[in-house]
């Protein structure tokens, strides 16, 4: 059984398949903004699809593709990465709007299943390796960043708040006292 993109062989495939699988990577790799190269062994077909499930929510996708077929499209494109190199049974992940998503999920993926691992990436154009990769993966994200500047910005005037609460404190206890 062989698996190319989202499909399911089960025997060998014709020319014109592997042309179509050809067609649909290269398509891929034109609108990628980062990929991941994964090894992914002893994964079950469920953790797949909830795996590619996630990537979809992210606009993201995850492709499993022959070492030659890689090979291929890559060096057309001259990524300078020889997918041989790669251990395992590789699969690509790509991200579509998101330069940091395909690392990030794929991270928190591979930490609930030990079936994935990450074995490079592509990244602003450069290949990175694992790494690089799991920095990439462990960087907050956006909203995260927002809300450490807001409560850094915030962090200040609620104490200056809390300084001046204090004086009103002090002299409403010092009424109390001199009224006794």
């Amino acid at each position: 059984m062989a698996v190319y993109g989202d499909s399911f062989y089960f025997m060998a495939q014709t020319k014109e398949q592997k042309q179509k699988s050809l067609k649909e990577i290269k398509e891929n790799l034109e609108k990628q903004k980062a990929m991941v190269f994964v090894a992914y062994e002893g994964l079950k077909a469920a953790d797949i699809f909830n795996f590619r499930k996630k990537l979809k929510e992210a606009d993201g996708k995850f492709l499993v593709v022959k070492k030659t077929l890689l090979n291929l499209i890559l060096k057309d494109k001259k990524i300078n990465i020889n997918a041989k190199d790669l251990k395992g049974q590789i699969a690509v992940v790509f991200g579509f709007e998101d330069e940091i998503s395909p690392a990030k999920l794929s991270y928190q993926f591979s930490r609930e299943k030990e079936g994935l691992r990450l074995l490079a990436g592509f990244f602003e154009n450069e290949i990175i390796g694992s790494e690089q990769v799991l920095a990439l993966a462990q960087i907050p994200s956006r909203e995260e960043l927002l809300s450490k500047v807001v409560g850094s910005i915030a962090s200040p005037i609620s104490g200056f708040v809390n300084v001046l609460q204090g004086n009103l404190k002090n002299f409403v206890y010092l009424l109390t006292n001199i009224k006794k």
